[in-house]
């Protein structure tokens, strides 16, 4: 089953192998068009496609940026604008030629995370996050999916949250993990007091650098790094479209997540 992720800078996708939840080969990694419009980003997935077209079959996992609502995007932070109200699950399959499940990208990472990583066998309460261009979130209750949440975007001190938790304001900023750690300890210290979690996973790409940030955070919640790193959306798109179709789905996947329609 092939997995994409959209992201904001990069789109990424690879076949993935779903019983030992990891890629099948190494992905393939593409830079998001500007604008990032939804026929822009469909040409920059079919490239991806092409490249592994001899290893898959069947439907399409796609995971962005976004609230996915039976299909439709109705909200886009961190891609262009034209994508809002879109029913881009439709677009996106008559333009690749195949059909597309689309699934929030946050949503995908902790699916994969709750399925393969270090969220396996959690009960309780767990938050997984993503820092990227923006911030992600994926909220499960004993092991089950609530989507489409967007705890990025909750006002703290009258801004947007991820307009300092994500781990681009730091790049764009120029500042020290030292003091990005700063904002992250007040975003997380929100989100615990909102939600009363039993564990926290952060995931994005700069969770390879966890060690430079997460023991610089004082919270009563165990944090902890995604086992799958960047790779988590690629996988759990996937994952997500193999639960869509009910092919070969591995065990323990449907209790974790019903993919939205």
């Amino acid at each position: 089953m092939l997995g994409i992720d959209v992201g904001g800078s990069g789109i990424k996708g690879a076949p993935v192998d779903l019983e030992a939840g990891e890629m099948a080969v190494p992905r393939r990694k593409v830079l998001t068009p500007q604008p990032s419009t939804p026929e822009a980003c469909a040409g920059a997935m079919a490239t991806i496609i092409e490249q592994f077209a001899d290893q898959i079959d069947g439907p399409i996992g796609v995971a962005v940026p976004a609230p996915v609502l039976h299909g439709v995007t109705p909200f886009m932070a961190n891609l262009d604008q034209s994508w809002v109200g879109l029913d881009a699950a439709a677009y996106l399959s008559e333009k690749l030629g195949r059909e597309v499940v689309l699934v929030n990208d946050a949503d995908a990472a902790g699916v994969a995370e709750m399925q393969y990583g270090a969220g396996r066998g959690k009960q309780g309460t767990v938050v997984l996050t993503t820092l990227g261009t923006g911030v992600g979130t994926a909220l499960f209750h004993d092991g089950r999916l609530v989507p489409n949440t967007e705890f990025g975007h909750i006002e703290i001190n009258g801004r947007d949250a991820e307009s300092r938790a994500a781990s681009s304001y730091m790049e764009r900023e120029h500042i020290s993990y030292k003091k990005w750690a700063k904002h992250l300890q007040r975003y997380y210290s929100t989100l615990e007091k909102l939600l009363w979690p039993d564990l926290f996973i952060v995931g994005g790409g700069v969770s390879r650098e966890y060690k430079r940030f997460l023991p610089l955070l004082n919270l009563q919640t165990p944090i902890v790094p995604a086992s799958l790193r960047n790779g988590a959306g690629t996988i759990g798109a996937a994952l997500a479209a193999s639960l869509r179709v009910g092919a070969n789905v591995p065990p323990g996947a449907q209790r974790i997540a019903s993919v939205p329609d």
